[in-house]
């Protein structure tokens, strides 16, 4: 036997770089803060590379790289414990 798919034609809705932004802020309340803290890490690390005293470029980036991604990491575990907390902790009881 062979199955036979439908085909349905949807219309395509375009989105733009502020919707899609919009719409996964929505879904996901910690990533603003993940991105506010990758501009915060960028903005400290551009200020702190023009006075870094004698410490060398490949040693800075490193230690840049670093607190870039516990930042990020920082955020998603954050993230994580709001969705578990919401799904288990805070969960409404439908009766």
């Amino acid at each position: 036997m062979q199955n036979s798919v439908t085909m349905v034609n949807h219309p395509v809705i375009e989105e733009g770089s502020g919707d899609k932004l919009a719409r996964k802020a929505r879904e996901s309340p910690f990533m603003p803060i993940g991105l506010a803290g990758l501009l915060l890490v960028c903005g400290i690390g551009a200020y702190k590379y023009r006075n870094r005293q004698g410490m060398s470029t490949s040693v800075f980036l490193m230690q840049l790289r670093v607190a870039a991604q516990g930042t990020v990491v920082g955020a998603l575990s954050l993230g994580l414990a709001y969705t578990m907390a919401n799904e288990y902790i805070f969960k409404k009881k439908e009766e």
